[in-house]
């Protein structure tokens, strides 16, 4: 996992913590931290996100703990993950600000 998409979780949890609950915050971190690890048996179980397709990018992947996305690629058998965002967000412009650079 990439410092960034480390730090999403992050603010993920924080702004879970101080506009629900605590209790919830963890929640859904604990859900997260699962469907990462899941990753490692099972890689290739992820979609394409539509907004790389649309560029005709296919080396990343996703999964989902909806809204939650997590972009991610496999790489000589190693998963990273890049980005794990509210997937309300502005995609595009996250992806291209992390992916397309």
């Amino acid at each position: 996992m990439t410092s960034e998409a480390e730090k999403d979780i992050e603010d993920i949890y924080d702004y879970i913590a101080k506009k629900d609950t605590p209790q919830n915050a963890e929640y859904v971190l604990s859900k997260l931290e699962a469907l990462i690890l899941a990753l490692n048996h099972a890689p290739e179980r992820g979609s394409y996100p539509p907004e790389l397709i649309r560029q005709g990018i296919r080396e990343y992947r996703e999964v989902m703990f909806k809204p939650y996305r997590a972009i991610y690629e496999i790489s000589k058998n190693r998963v990273i993950v890049h980005i794990c965002a509210d997937g309300r967000r502005d995609m595009k412009s996250l992806l291209e600000r992390r992916l397309m650079r």
